[in-house]
């Protein structure tokens, strides 16, 4: 680990749907015990309205979330970093973990599309917060 606690950094294209579902849902489960970054290697102007919607559903609100450039310093700080749909639009960083979560996009999908796709991207982020804090997965 980088520090005292696990760092996770979730990347994709535009940081405006899989990577802002993965980093709420980090954000949710970890608390203060995990730091979460989310970022886009050419982010988007805003949020993807249907992710904003199905996250409500969960009652997590990303309203205010906004679609943000990747850093080096996110990159370097990070101890996982998880990429989505990024293909050689991400780049690659030595020495870091990285997991490529293979997702479908949610841009231009309906809300019944977009549910499937938030519950797997929940289900993969408890394991991934469950293993990197040593605790069981509770979903």
């Amino acid at each position: 680990m980088s520090g005292e606690q696990p760092e996770i950094l979730f990347l994709c294209v535009h940081n405006a749907g899989r990577s802002q579902m993965a980093a709420a849902f980090a954000r949710s489960l970890g608390g203060d015990r995990i730091t979460v970054y989310s970022a886009g290697s050419a982010p988007g102007e805003r949020l993807n309205p249907a992710v904003v919607e199905v996250m409500l559903e969960k009652g997590i609100d990303i309203r205010s979330e906004q679609p943000q450039k990747l850093t080096d310093e996110m990159a370097f700080s990070a101890d996982v970093v998880v990429t989505m749909g990024c293909g050689d639009a991400c780049p690659v960083y030595p020495g870091k973990r990285y997991e490529d979560w293979v997702l479908p996009d949610p841009g231009g999908k309906e809300l019944d599309e977009v549910r499937p796709i938030r519950d797997e991207v929940e289900l993969r982020v408890a394991v991934l917060v469950g293993e990197l804090l040593g605790v069981e997965s509770e979903r």
